[in-house]
């Protein structure tokens, strides 16, 4: 008799064994070694041999593999069980690739991994307020891996959503050679709607803008491929970015096509560059300076990217032990730095990010801002040389060409019109991407991804202004509900959302991308505005203002606003300066000043 699922008899299922041979062969100990070293050692050894490791190949050069691979694959791609996001599916692929380059260069791979959340899974879930707080986790549990392995030379690590988190771990090791490895981006469907887009589906329905069978089939067919991240510039694919910019990830690896030979070959070129790191003697804190981070955050303003690595940056360069960026850097740097790429959610056309690889990705940006003065091209990077030696390689090398090529005869899309020099882009309406704003609601500063407030509700001289009454909610499951219409007292054109309690000593400053999305795609969102002590999803846009300080529970006077209270936003685009402020209650009106007295008057929401 068979069992239904096991090629395993009944007969010989409880044929238990005690005892095996054991591996054949010999440890290739050495006498002073083995009188001398930890017996850890000698016992990490004997695992390997278990393992089946040949022994005669144990006392090579070790290297570690770390990863954030989630779910089971069959070797045919198929799934037995499926991971949390396509993020992390097919990282695994990457880790083999590195692995057997690694063996080819008569050196010993290991892996371990920590898998990572999906933030599209959890928006409007409890699941969102572990996101932030993962990171953190996560990237203790790598730092310890690490530890964990005190024979190995270097680390590998690869990753999509998790990458903060791994590039955290690395960063902190200041004594060893690390390369990071971004995970790559999904497809876009032939015919369909973005990851983007697609989720504010149940929005729309609610609106009765599409029907539930067209809603069914978009959602089925958003993901085009089986891994990588989203096809949009978020907090994954701009973490990607980030990594290259900071000489972290080897010239031209950000953004490529997940499960394609060009990025298998990125794990291969990650490898072979890791171990020619060691054996320079090259480690992160060559590779990690106050000029990386300088680097980085300039290609991050001209990318458009998430505001999430505001957090980011600062917590990386924290771990390398560098000086954390300031607000006022910040300011500087997006002023200083136009935006020259053309990508999901941003706009004006919303090019996908592996047609941004295709234009040339990382490197190509960086081009441009080296010719602007902006970068500091004497940067080392894990590709062994300086950041202008680098871009010096790509700008005359065949691989630039014949992407470039590529997206012309395959999209028929020019690369220049998706990576702009700053003229076009000026001409295009691409203006600086972050701003950062004060007034009486937020004493300790807000946030707003400028670049992409929707240009037809902008001033002629490039100023959005909006004065309206608040609709406060202190949970996005009410505010969600307003907004699509399924309560009482539906959000309208003309109001000004607010969450409150939702920053770190509420939700774990949850984003909100549900809100943010469903106001991009409805007819009247662009008319609505909305201020958090939340966060956004990178691939937020609109009238979006976050990380309002204080937040609402530590007292901030975001957390005093009653509904009804007429609040003026001012966001100048050009300047990258402005205002959100309490300004009427009633009939009453008031300047910014007597707003600030009377909300320092008032009891806390009695909600929060």
């Amino acid at each position: 008799m068979k069992n239904n699922d096991s090629e395993v008899s009944v007969d010989n299922l409880y044929d238990v064994k005690t005892h095996a041979p054991g591996p054949a062969g010999r440890l290739p100990l050495q006498a002073d070694w083995l009188r001398d070293t930890a017996s850890g050692n000698v016992f990490g050894w004997s695992q390997a041999a278990a393992m089946g490791w040949s022994p005669d190949e144990l006392g090579k050069d070790e290297y570690l593999i770390l990863s954030t691979q989630g779910g089971i694959r069959a070797p045919d791609g198929s799934p037995i069980a499926l991971g949390y996001h396509t993020g992390h599916w097919e990282v695994g692929l990457l880790a083999q690739a590195a692995a057997e380059e690694i063996k080819q260069y008569n050196a010993i791979p290991f892996a371990g991994f920590v898998s990572d959340p999906c933030d599209g899974r959890t928006q409007g879930t409890t699941g969102m307020m572990d996101s932030l707080a993962y990171r953190n986790d996560a990237a203790t549990v790598l730092r310890r891996l690490i530890r964990s392995l005190p024979t190995r030379r270097g680390v590998l690590g690869i990753g999509d959503k998790g990458l903060p988190a791994m590039m955290m771990a690395l960063a902190a090791q200041k004594s060893l050679p690390c390369v990071i490895v971004p995970g790559g981006v999904t497809l876009i469907p032939e015919q369909g709607e973005d990851a983007g887009k697609i989720q504010s589906l149940g929005a729309r329905f609610a609106h009765g803008l599409l029907t539930l069978e067209e809603a069914s089939e978009l959602a089925c067919r958003v993901c085009a491929s089986p891994g990588g991240g989203c096809q949009f510039l978020g907090t994954a694919a701009t973490s990607q970015v980030v990594a290259e910019a900071l000489g972290f990830a080897v010239t031209h690896s950000a953004l490529a096509p997940s499960g394609q030979p060009i990025w298998l070959d990125l794990a291969r070129r990650s490898a072979r560059a890791l171990i020619e790191m060691e054996s320079q003697k090259k480690t992160m804190s060559d590779i990690l300076t106050e000029d990386s981070l300088h680097n980085a955050m300039v290609t991050h303003a001209a990318f458009g990217g998430s505001t999430n690595l505001l957090m980011h940056i600062p917590a990386i360069a924290y771990a390398a032990q560098l000086p954390r960026p300031t607000v006022e850097d910040w300011i500087r740097i997006n002023r200083a730095t136009p935006r020259l790429v053309d990508v999901m959610p941003n706009g004006p056309t919303g090019y996908g990010t592996v047609q941004v690889f295709l234009a040339g990705g990382v490197p190509e940006v960086m081009l441009h801002l080296r010719d602007l003065g902006l970068l500091r091209l004497n940067a080392q990077t894990v590709n062994g040389i300086t950041l202008g030696e680098s871009l010096g390689e790509w700008e005359q090398g065949e691989r630039r060409q014949k992407l470039r090529q590529r997206l012309k005869s395959l999209d028929d899309i020019d690369p220049d019109d998706v990576i702009m020099n700053p003229a076009k882009a000026r001409e295009r309406g691409l203006t600086g991407t972050i701003t950062f704003l004060t007034g009486n609601l937020a004493p300790q500063g807000a946030i707003i991804k400028s670049t992409a407030i929707d240009p037809s509700v902008v001033d002629a001289d490039g100023v959005y202004r909006k004065i309206g009454p608040a609709r406060v909610f202190t949970n996005e499951r009410a505010a969600i509900a307003a907004v699509k219409g399924l309560n009482e007292h539906p959000v309208k054109a003309g109001d000004v959302i607010l969450l409150i309690g939702c920053g770190p000593m509420g939700t774990g400053m949850e984003e909100t991308y549900q809100l943010t999305a469903a106001l991009r795609y409805l007819p009247e969102g662009k008319n609505i505005a909305l201020i958090t002590d939340a966060r956004f999803s990178g691939v937020s846009t609109g009238a979006c203002i976050g990380h309002v300080g204080p937040e609402a529970l530590a007292g901030g006077p975001l957390g005093r606003v009653r509904d009804g209270d007429i609040i003026q936003i001012v966001v100048d685009r050009v300047n990258l300066s402005g205002r959100i402020d309490l300004v009427g209650e009633g009939d009453k009106r008031f300047d910014a000043d007597e707003g600030a007295r009377i909300l320092a008057t008032r009891s806390p929401h009695p909600d929060v």
